[in-house]
């Protein structure tokens, strides 16, 4: 398949699934209406997205997918690969997986709705031209930072984003998955300074693969590697004495980390295949939702490198900690989309205010804006109650903890133990902590026969708090 399409009328929708009498009947039915390219797996959608001048506007994504069909984790990572490969993308996940809690740790992750096999293709499309109709991020006003909020937390943020705005050095920008550190980048750190008339370039470090990393960082000569057929200059020289944006520092591989330094240190790099010393004079801000210490600890990220990195840092908090704020981003994503979508705002009733309050929001404000996307779509202009704001809520089979109500007791003990280690200078012990945390996961999961949302249950936590306590294990 070309993936150049000349086609440019039609939107291009990557179909993800390792049925391929789904991929073929599905893109067939939709190829009407839309480009559609297909994959088997992450893996080949990984390298499928390598070789695409631009990503696909919208993408379906089945859970099951090889090498564990029968569980849902590789349609979860690829949702959050995805979105770090292309954060304006709107994902569908359609999937034979319809568990009710599937559904919903989809939506926290970023996706924009779950359909369950199998499903009409002419409901399958509308659903799919409803969700262009929504722009997942409005347009940035040039002259104005468009952080919303006014909590404490979010003053905080302010005040050190007009700290650090107008310095040289580098900022490392930390927060969870779905935090807006990207916004913080854009909108704050770069069009609110002198450099804001000069070029911004944004690179996702985990969304290239290691080979082409370096050639995209620092440029190549003619001849460098297969298929080098010129030479071409690299983000650090088209940046000029703008800024450069390295989301996700924390996938940067280990055999380019010097390279980064030396930039870093001297301003000095090379371009692959040459020996000629440039000078870059962008401007580095860094972005991660990894602890980098803890990298460091366990040998995944230099120390020296880090330092140069967080001459400046930023922590965007999470929305859990930002208290009317999450009520503020409601109002206004809900006027922003009914706009889009040329309907009347929805609102929330008094109980649904109050639940929207007690929510946590684990995919922060990604997720926000994703289930008021849904439910202007889904209830245009309508008043919402409990029952349809839960229905879009990660909240498994339990409502959402009161702020008055104690910690659960496993997530209660796990905290009380850490902070007597700590208390007590014995952070080594960091390692026996986790083990122990993993044995109780796994005795959960296997007294639970593999079923997460009951393992989660016996453990007193959330699905979604067990899945991310589970991906840790494959960063260790």
């Amino acid at each position: 398949m070309n993936l150049a399409s000349s086609d440019t009328a039609k939107p291009r929708l990557l179909l993800i699934d390792d049925d391929p009498l789904i991929g073929d009947s599905l893109g067939f039915a939709l190829s009407r209406h839309f480009e559609v390219l297909t994959s088997p797996s992450r893996p080949h959608c990984r390298t499928l997205l390598a070789g695409l001048a631009a990503p696909p506007a919208i993408a379906i994504v089945d859970l099951g997918l090889p090498p564990t069909p029968h569980r849902p984790d590789e349609g979860f990572a690829l949702i959050g690969e995805l979105l770090a490969a292309a954060p304006g993308i709107r994902i569908i996940v359609l999937s034979g997986q319809n568990d009710e809690d599937n559904a919903r740790h989809a939506r926290t992750l970023g996706a924009i709705d779950f359909v369950a096999k199998p499903c009409d293709p002419g409901r399958l499309l509308e659903l799919l031209q409803r969700a262009l109709r929504f722009q997942p991020q409005a347009p940035a006003p040039a002259a104005a930072c468009t952080l919303i909020g006014e909590s404490p937390a979010m003053q905080r943020l302010r005040q050190q984003i007009t700290q650090f705005a107008n310095f040289d050095y580098p900022v490392l920008i930390e927060g969870e998955s779905g935090s807006g550190k990207d916004v913080v980048a854009t909108c704050c750190l770069h069009k609110l300074t002198r450099r804001s008339a000069l070029p911004f370039l944004a690179l996702n470090c985990a969304a290239i693969s290691p080979g082409l990393l370096e050639p995209t960082l620092f440029g190549h000569a003619r001849g460098a590697f297969t298929g080098a057929t010129g030479q071409q200059a690299g983000y650090f020289e088209e940046a000029g004495e703008g800024t450069l944006f390295l989301d996700e520092i924390g996938e940067l591989p280990p055999e380019l980390q010097p390279k980064l330094l030396r930039v870093l240190e001297n301003g000095e790099y090379q371009r692959v295949g040459e020996t000629q010393r440039r000078s870059a004079r962008a401007r580095i801000i860094a972005a991660t939702n990894r602890d980098l210490k803890k990298e460091i600890k366990a040998g995944r990220f230099r120390a020296d490198l880090y330092h140069r990195l967080s001459v400046f840092t930023i922590q965007v908090p999470p929305l859990r900690d930002m208290e009317e704020d999450r009520l503020r981003l409601f109002e206004h994503f809900r006027h922003l989309f009914a706009a889009q979508a040329g309907t009347s705002p929805v609102c929330l009733d008094d109980d649904a205010t109050a639940l929207w309050r007690q929510y946590g929001f684990p995919g922060n404000v990604r997720e926000l804006r994703n289930i008021v996307v849904r439910l202007t779509a889904k209830h245009p202009g309508q008043r919402i109650d409990p029952n349809r704001l839960l229905a879009e809520l990660d909240v498994g089979d339990e409502p959402p903890r009161r702020p008055d109500e104690p910690a659960n007791t496993f997530a209660g003990a796990v905290d009380a133990a850490e902070r007597f280690l700590r208390e007590h200078g014995a952070i080594d012990l960091d390692r026996a902590l986790a083990e122990w945390e993993r044995a109780y996961i796994e005795a959960a999961l296997k007294l639970a026969h593999g079923n997460v949302s009951q393992a989660a249950r016996s453990l007193g936590i959330n699905r979604t708090t067990l899945y991310n306590r589970m991906e840790n294990w494959t960063r260790e």
